[in-house]
């Protein structure tokens, strides 16, 4: 049975190995292919829900053994919260674990033995969610995630199959009871749907890739269509309603894939309500979308406001302020503020009562409106604002630096600008001249 799955230049491959009869056939496989050229190493999750688990952990490292194969564990710790699915917390332990344990074994190719069943499996109970078409394209066959390649080289491959080869060799393998508890939805799906429809599995592989091509050409039409609506900060509203609905709604939810997953509801109110001109909000899983000037933007969920500190940026460098999600710029540059007047600064947020002046020969505005002059939008007017010793605003992010604390001409002066760590588009306020 052919295991290959991508060209490699390390000498070793993992195989995910439960010790059922899928993983045990591909173990057995993989060994075979390898003949010496490459070592092959299995990897055992332990999950800990079954009374048997011992048992399974030491009858995979035997099976291992015998098959000339080296073999791994990672025992999961802890259990699913109350209300959480047991199925997607063991799944999600097994990801972790498998990954960190190819990680620490030094090789970057992972085999997991999925089969033409499981995917039509997989189709189908995303089907019955609702999924688009990226849910509905089920388990790719090669997938690189954080630097390891997760390969279903038998995707293609009837069940039938991997059990004749069982067979045929004579392998042991664990039958999991869990694999008939009608509790979890995918054995519901294989004791009622392959004897009522022993032909659909087909039909159901071919779907899934059907909708795989689909889901890849959605990506490349929403790659072209963002590439003129904007950049990864912003969204051009405007332009995107241009867009035939099904044309913005795939550039959208790329867009904010970047940042969150977002429900079917959500893209459909935003795509519904806004209107141009019009300043809105939408809470979204971990912040929310703000609409502002035509623009679409995300905002993380907010944290606590930074206490004051007390900051010297006196030498030119960058200096970062996690707090703030951002970093103040200082350089050698005219306009700019004495350097000694830099040394002890207060950061601190906006209170409510400054005023900032933006040029030498304007007059000192409202904190809020010279942001609202500027452009800055709501969700950035909080700060981080510096004072010199005497109170006196120095800089504030998003506005630039104060025409009150310009040096004078003959001054060595150094400009402080504020970089957020996701920029966005603002009229970074640059003083006119000097004193």
């Amino acid at each position: 049975m052919a295991v290959s799955a991508t060209p490699r230049t390390g000498d070793g491959v993992a195989v995910a190995f439960s010790g059922g009869l899928d993983s045990t056939v591909l173990l057995h496989a993989a060994v075979r292919a390898a003949a010496g050229r490459q070592w092959i190493i299995a990897l055992h999750v332990h999950h800990g829900l079954h009374p048997l688990a011992d048992d399974w952990l030491a009858h995979c490292e035997r099976t291992a053994m015998a098959f000339g194969a080296r073999f791994a564990c990672a025992r999961l710790h802890g259990a699913p919260a109350r209300g959480d699915s047991v199925e997607a917390w063991a799944r999600e332990g097994r990801h972790r674990a498998l990954h960190d344990m190819a990680s620490a074994a030094g090789v970057d190719l992972l085999m997991l033995a999925h089969h033409r069943q499981d995917q039509a499996e997989t189709f189908l109970l995303q089907a019955l969610r609702g999924a688009g078409v990226a849910g509905l394209s089920g388990m790719p066959k090669l997938q690189w995630r954080d630097g390891l390649c997760w390969a279903r080289p038998w995707l293609d491959l009837p069940r039938d199959a991997i059990r004749a080869y069982a067979e045929q060799h004579g392998l042991d393998w664990i039958e999991d009871p869990s694999n008939a508890d009608p509790r979890f939805s995918r054995n519901r799906l294989r004791q009622a749907l392959w004897p009522a429809f022993p032909g659909a599995e087909v039909g159901l592989a071919q779907a899934a890739r059907w909708a795989q091509q689909a889901d890849a050409l959605a990506a490349e039409v929403a790659a072209e269509d963002l590439a003129r609506l904007g950049s990864a900060e912003r969204l051009d509203l405007q332009a995107l309603m241009q867009l035939s609905p099904a044309r913005a709604s795939n550039a959208l939810r790329a867009w904010l894939a970047h940042y969150t997953v977002a429900p079917a509801t959500l893209v459909d109110r935003l795509l519904t309500e806004w209107r141009p001109g019009a300043t809105a909000s939408w809470p979204a899983p971990g912040g929310s979308l703000q609409a502002y000037r035509g623009g679409l933007f995300w905002v993380d969920e907010s944290a606590a406001v930074p206490l004051p500190v007390r900051i010297d940026l006196s030498r030119p460098g960058r200096y970062p302020q996690p707090g703030w999600r951002g970093s103040w710029v200082v350089e050698a540059s005219a306009p700019g503020v004495s350097s000694s007047r830099l040394v002890r600064l207060t950061q601190r947020a906006r209170s409510g009562a400054e005023q900032f002046q933006r040029a030498p020969a304007t007059v000192a505005r409202s904190f809020k409106k010279a942001c609202q002059e500027a452009g800055l939008p709501h969700w950035r007017r909080d700060g981080p604002l510096l004072f010199d010793d005497a109170g006196r605003l120095i800089a504030a992010a998003g506005l630039g630096m104060d025409a009150r604390a310009l040096a004078a001409a003959d001054e060595a002066q150094l400009a402080l600008r504020w970089q957020e760590d996701t920029v966005l588009p603002q009229s970074e306020g640059q003083a006119e001249g000097g004193h």
